[in-house]
């Protein structure tokens, strides 16, 4: 993201999202002037607060959307939450300062992967090693006896190989005879295991099966405190119980390949400095955190609303000290959120930005007004974005051996009927593009695995015909459609 300009952030987001070009800009600003303020000298860098958004628009024209693509072409930590599950101090439910906590969480993990990849090559070359010491353990020289190493099984009073079943036949060339001489185990032992790790390498043991030991987490698990509420006070009780009992290990038996992979965690994990992943993921969250929260236009309340729900604006109240910045308390420390940038959306239907709190009003300057979506939009939407419907009916499908191809006249079509459903009934956007594609390919996936090889032209004819008893009945497209 710190290499993206405005420009090609805006070309990324529109490979997915359809319009709502004055949103996209907003958003690319806001992510620019992110980079832009870690160029500048620490004593003004301290001075300049996020210009926070609210982004307006009926459901289903791409708010999330351009949120949940902003986060995936940002390195930022971000998460997504809902106003309308937090409740004002007092009330059974989540409080405001969760999302820190959550997006703290969220910053740990990313940071933690960062460090893992950086440490991933000695890590497995490790896990390698320990693997083949399960495979063939080594060691001190132990009195004459069969023992087993993994899928393998020697005599180590001679090094011989002892005979295996034929399931184990494309290993058995891992054992070498020696002589009988005491000296000869050690470089016995030594060439099996260069044998066993040529093996590993061409893939030929991924699919045999090992003991090992694995970490147990110990302690009681305090599902009591696990109510609505509670969560974080839930966490904070298992951690300490964690600490005071020490984790168990157990053996499982497992493939090869898992077993390697676990190894490879059990030794990045030794590898990485926790306590520096944890101030890393805190500087992140406190310098180029986002959180976007939704709906919030459920916790205004209107002039109509005063009574409908008494900790609508209490929510607010929790909200502002957070949005405008204050010191959260979280496992991994105090986290600051002056310089976080929230991003809110909702439909505003019944209410305004108006409406909220004027406190609150103006940690949020900037406003974005996204347009409902016509017939032209809709079309677009069937057949520019790389994720197209059109496209995923089309891979779905093919994996059964059926190929379907939709015709420009039948796009159109849709396209149409979608608009004209949304002004007759309730208008849901682009997830009535879900519901018509589905209705018209319902019967085709049934039978997709009895028509193997088959083709199908979607036409607008084709389209009609499966819409007819949708469109004949007005009351029956509110249910179906």
């Amino acid at each position: 993201m710190s290499n993206l300009t405005p420009r090609e952030i805006v070309s990324e987001l529109d490979k997915y999202i359809v319009g709502q070009n004055a949103a996209k800009r907003m958003v690319a600003v806001a992510m620019r002037n992110r980079w832009r303020r870690q160029q500048l000298d620490p004593a003004l860098r301290d001075e300049i607060a996020p210009k926070n958004i609210i982004m307006m628009g009926p459901t289903g024209v791409g708010k999330t959307e351009i949120a949940r693509r902003l986060a995936r072409l940002s390195a930022s930590p971000f998460i997504k939450v809902e106003a309308t599950k937090f409740t004002e101090v007092g009330y059974v439910g989540r409080d405001v300062e969760s999302m820190v906590r959550d997006l703290m969480e969220i910053g740990i993990a990313l940071v933690r992967a960062e460090e893992n990849e950086k440490v991933r090559v000695k890590a497995e070359a490790r896990a390698e090693e320990r693997l083949l010491d399960l495979l063939l353990p080594g060691g001190a020289p132990q009195p004459p006896q069969t023992q087993g190493m993994g899928g393998l099984t020697f005599d180590l009073s001679g090094g011989q190989a002892i005979p295996q079943p034929p399931a184990q036949a494309d290993a058995s060339h891992a054992s070498s005879p020696t002589g009988t001489g005491t000296g000869s185990a050690p470089d016995s032992r030594s060439s099996t295991r260069e044998k066993l790790r040529t093996l590993w390498h061409g893939g030929k043991l991924d699919d045999r099966e090992v003991d090992m030991e694995v970490e147990e987490s110990g302690g009681p698990q305090v599902g009591v405190l696990s109510m609505p509420g509670l969560e974080d006070v839930g966490s904070q009780v298992r951690d300490m119980f964690s600490k005071v009992f020490p984790s168990r290990r157990k053996r499982r038996r497992m493939k090869v390949r898992d077993a390697f992979n676990l190894l490879t965690q059990e030794e990045a994990d030794r590898l990485i400095d926790h306590d520096r992943v944890s101030d890393l993921a805190r500087e992140r969250v406190e310098q180029t955190g986002i959180i976007f929260i939704d709906e919030i236009d459920k916790i205004a309340s209107g002039s109509t609303q005063k009574s409908s729900d008494v900790s609508r604006e209490g929510v607010q109240r929790d909200l502002l000290p957070i949005v405008e910045g204050s010191v959260v308390n979280t496992k991994y420390g105090m986290v600051r959120t002056d310089h976080i940038l929230f991003i809110a959306a909702g439909a505003f239907h019944f209410s305004k930005p108006s409406d909220l709190i004027p406190e609150l009003q103006g940690r949020f300057p900037l406003r974005a007004e996204l347009s409902a979506l016509g017939k032209d939009d809709f079309l677009r939407i069937l057949t520019e974005p790389h994720n197209a419907l059109t496209r995923q009916y089309t891979a779905l499908l093919q994996t059964e051996g059926v190929h379907i191809e939709f015709t420009d006249d039948a796009l159109r079509e849709i396209a149409a009927f979608a608009e004209e459903t949304n002004a007759q009934t309730e208008n849901i956007g682009a997830r009535r593009l879900y519901t018509i594609l589905e209705k018209i390919l319902a019967n085709l996936s049934f039978e997709a695995p009895d028509r193997s090889g088959d083709r199908v032209t979607v036409d607008s004819d084709y389209v009609r015909e499966h819409l007819a008893d949708v469109r004949a009945n007005k009351d029956l497209s509110r249910y179906i459609l």
